[in-house]
């Protein structure tokens, strides 16, 4: 069983599936998203989590344009190469551009408004650009390098004698036109999710959770009038963007000489709720639908609407697995390439020398001269013991490369999970220390806070008697006061006329001497010419 782990890469993000091939079959193993700061590392994450350290990666290239030509349908093979080739030094003079420093792929389709021609898409992208990118994936075995709004086909539903749009809304959208199942044009728009991206992690300052608002966001149509007003409230952030996308695509399908029976929306931007419903209120005669991947069926454990998010990454998978267009690949071939392809076909033939079981009856005599099948069989007995020697050499040196790599792969393992030990205790310390240092500080804090309650109950009881000091009224005798507890003030004092003694406590309430809300006294008591009154109530 063949596999192959298709990664899509874009600023931020990575989106990836692993995809497995038997006979006809197609199955996602796994598939996901991450966002990122370091790609290198994002990369080896994804790696990691499929287990693919030896399975055939598949990516998307990058920065690539596209030039349309139109060639003679009678040109030989060779004629056509040349005739290809002249068009794009003379695109790449048009254009200033160094030719030596572009590589490029095409494909050939019928010319719809001229049968005696055919239609040449040339793809082109800088060397350095594909350089970098296959860098980025060195540590690991990459096996094509295709243009994504090529590949997006892969996973379409196509019909024979159909026109086809699919609408790709990644970083920057690709609108791919199919006729017939083959690929007639290329066209890309500045509009995309990164714009929507940027917008939204610049007020949530997260790609992540822009990515999530993205998704459960949704759009209000004609037919989605149910929406209450205050949600969705950043789709002031992403209309806009889908509005230019589906006027500019509007805007190339009039330009177009065939009509468009079909129109297919994927990417990033395809995740946001009644999107196809928004682009059907553009294009009237064309049915709008979301993308999904012809092999993948309806299950009721995983939505089919998680399986959309990664179309791309499961587009490149499958061209890894031998779908879609081969010449597209803009891999560059290695020594390592051509090893692994050789290595290959010696196993695919040993495979059907397995299945086949013949019984040859041959007299071979080795008195006198040997005879043409003599000779013939002594050849092919050479070639095939040259040929098991070379294959036995180069499995002998690639199981010790592989024995050397798995021993280094082991002790990176253990020297790993010792050092996550040796982190985690570190870890384990410095929450103890961290648990410690809030308990001291809380000790200290309660200390602080004791201390000046203290200072601040030391200065209120002198404070307490120079104010009643300051305006007992004339008349009125202070016997006693007293601080049972707290904040609590109980006063004695007597004089010969009652409203002496309630001016006092008026006093005492007014001038915020005590606290006015707990100040009471009692009626007073007579004895002879004075009246003793005891007042009560808390310091502010």
């Amino acid at each position: 069983m063949d596999s192959c782990l298709g990664i899509y890469v874009e600023p931020n993000i990575i989106k990836y599936a692993k995809i497995s091939k038997n006979h006809d079959n197609l199955t996602v193993d796994s598939f996901g998203i991450k966002f990122y700061d370091k790609i290198g590392d994002a990369i080896k994450q994804v790696v990691s989590d499929t287990y693919s350290y030896r399975t055939p990666i598949s990516i998307n290239l990058s920065e690539e344009s596209y030039q349309y030509f139109y060639m003679f349908s009678l040109l030989n093979k060779t004629d056509l190469k040349k005739a290809i080739q002249t068009e794009f030094e003379s695109y790449c003079s048009e254009k200033g551009l160094n030719k030596n420093t572009e590589e490029t792929r095409y494909i050939l389709v019928n010319d719809l408004d001229n049968k005696d021609k055919v239609k040449v898409v040339n793809i082109s992208a800088k060397k350095n650009v594909i350089n970098t990118l296959q860098h980025h994936f060195s540590d690991f075995n990459v096996s094509t390098v295709s243009p994504i709004g090529i590949g997006i086909c892969n996973i379409a539903n196509l019909e024979p004698k159909e026109n086809i749009l699919i609408i790709n809304m990644e970083e920057i959208t690709t609108l791919t036109f199919v006729t017939d199942k083959k690929v007639y044009a290329v066209e890309k728009l500045e509009e995309g999710s990164r714009t929507v991206l940027d917008s939204i992690a610049a007020k949530e300052n997260s790609y992540s959770k822009a990515y999530e608002i993205c998704k459960n966001s949704t759009i209000y149509t004609m037919e989605s009038n149910d929406l209450q007003e205050g949600e969705n409230v950043y789709l002031d952030d992403i209309m806009p963007t889908l509005y230019k996308i589906a006027n500019k695509t509007k805007e190339i399908i009039e330009k177009e000489t065939f009509k468009i029976d079909k129109i297919f929306l994927t990417g990033t931007l395809s995740v946001v709720n009644n999107i196809d419903l928004y682009f059907q209120e553009f294009f009237k005669t064309e049915k709008c639908e979301i993308l999904k991947p012809f092999f993948i069926k309806d299950s009721v454990k995983i939505n089919i609407k998680d399986y959309i998010e990664a179309n791309s990454a499961i587009a490149l998978a499958t061209q890894g697995l031998g779908y879609g267009i081969k010449s597209i690949n803009f891999k560059n071939r290695t020594l390592k390439d051509d090893v692994n392809d050789l290595l290959a076909k010696f196993q695919k033939n040993d495979d059907n020398n397995k299945g086949q079981k013949k019984s040859i009856k041959i007299n071979f005599d080795l008195k006198g001269n040997l005879d043409k099948v003599e000779l013939s069989l002594c050849r092919l007995a050479g070639g095939i013991l040259l040929l098991t020697i070379i294959y036995s050499g180069f499995s002998v040196f690639l199981n010790n490369g592989i024995e050397a790599k798995m021993t280094e792969i082991a002790e990176v393992k253990a020297d790993t999970t010792k050092q996550i030990q040796a982190i985690s205790a570190d870890i384990d310390k410095a929450n103890a220390k961290t648990e410690q240092y809030i308990e001291l500080k809380q000790n200290l804090e309660d200390a602080r806070s004791e201390l000046e309650a203290n200072n601040k109950n030391k200065k209120i009881i002198p404070n307490f008697l120079s104010q009643v000091r300051a305006s007992i009224p004339r008349g009125v005798q202070l016997l006693s006061i007293n601080n049972p507890s707290g904040k609590h003030i109980v006063i004695e004092a007597q004089s010969q006329r009652y409203e002496q003694l309630g001016y006092f406590k008026v006093v005492l309430k007014t001038q915020g001497i005590l606290n006015p809300d707990t100040v009471i006294s009692n009626d007073g008591e007579k004895q002879g010419d004075l009246i003793k009154i005891k007042i009560e109530g808390d310091l502010p």
